[in-house]
């Protein structure tokens, strides 16, 4: 990680830790759960060394950024505008993005809300949804998947907590990160269980560096933060109503593991590959489906996704 540089700036009304290297045009990336600026280590040496200025923050609750209190501070007005105000104190007028899991959630209400800030978006795992104009998310998914499907076991403040701190930070991160689970993540009832087991050794993507380096600062935190994004998965429905039938006009490239989670779960294989995805997104230039690769893959195929965000973002 020798010479990125950190910092922390004041947006937002919150202290927002960033980690950035390079000169040039700003890439902007966006972690997601339950991760930190570092799931970015790879692609900021990439794209620094490649006339970029890659700047990744530790998104609100996350890592040395500030977790403020009340869980409904972590709506997308909420993060959306912190991201808004990080670029304002950069006196950048608009970046490339990359987002990844709630970082690609983000990114496409930061597109949605404020396309004039955003050049090009590569998106990892998760693509925009529709919004049902009815039916609030979580309790689409809810009918869907049942009461233990992860998002809706997260909701009661402080009980997926309890459950992580029972089995460990490490556990936690380890099993997470490299879970080759496919389809919608249901917990067991009472319990935080991702795989049936531990695995024994770490991936060759994953060092023992690196996951200590999570589990230090997830120790110090907590998981509060990132849980409190889900928690406002309804709020976020009804605060969106006015972008109901809005269209992501800024250019897209989607990037997926054929493992991925996501991909694999609520039909979206048919939503991206069918023409759903391309009507809301008419500027989607590219759909790429990584072979044999799971739900983290800007850091399981660290080297792939920075090439594929060069060969993107330079046409611009």
């Amino acid at each position: 990680m020798e010479g990125i540089q950190h910092r922390t700036v004041q947006v937002n009304g919150i202290n927002m830790h960033v980690a950035e290297k390079g000169e040039g045009p700003v890439v902007l990336f966006l972690h997601g759960f339950p991760e930190l600026w570092y799931s970015w280590r790879h692609q900021i040496l990439s794209l620094s060394s490649r006339g970029y200025r890659a700047v990744a923050p530790d998104l609100r609750g996350y890592g040395d950024t500030d977790a403020p209190a009340s869980t409904s501070s972590y709506t997308v007005f909420h993060l959306v505008g912190d991201l808004v105000a990080l670029l304002d104190s950069m006196a950048v007028e608009n970046v490339f993005l990359v987002g990844h899991d709630w970082g690609a959630m983000i990114g496409w209400y930061l597109c949605m809300f404020c396309p004039e800030r955003v050049k090009a978006y590569v998106c990892l795992s998760v693509p925009i949804f529709p919004r049902h104009p009815q039916v609030k998310t979580l309790d689409g998914l809810r009918a869907l998947h049942g009461d233990d499907y992860y998002m809706c076991r997260f909701q009661e403040p402080g009980k997926s907590e309890a459950e992580m701190a029972k089995v460990g930070t490490e556990y936690v991160m380890k099993t997470l990160l490299t879970t080759r689970q496919k389809g919608p993540l249901i917990f067991p009832k009472g319990e935080y269980k991702v795989n049936s087991e531990t695995p024994q050794s770490l991936p060759s993507w994953l060092s023992e560096q690196d996951l200590a380096y999570y589990v230090s600062k997830f120790e110090k935190t907590g998981f509060t933060g990132g849980l409190n994004y889900y928690r406002n998965i309804n709020l976020n429905w009804e605060l969106t109503a006015p972008w109901g039938n809005a269209r992501v006009k800024v250019p897209v490239k989607f990037i997926t593991g054929e493992l991925d989670l996501v991909y694999t779960s609520m039909g979206l294989q048919d939503f991206i590959h069918g023409g759903g995805f391309k009507e809301l997104v008419p500027n989607l230039e590219q759909v790429i489906v990584q072979k044999d690769v799971g739900h983290f893959n800007n850091q399981e195929a660290a080297e792939e996704i920075s090439s594929h965000v060069y060969d993107f973002i330079k046409k611009f």
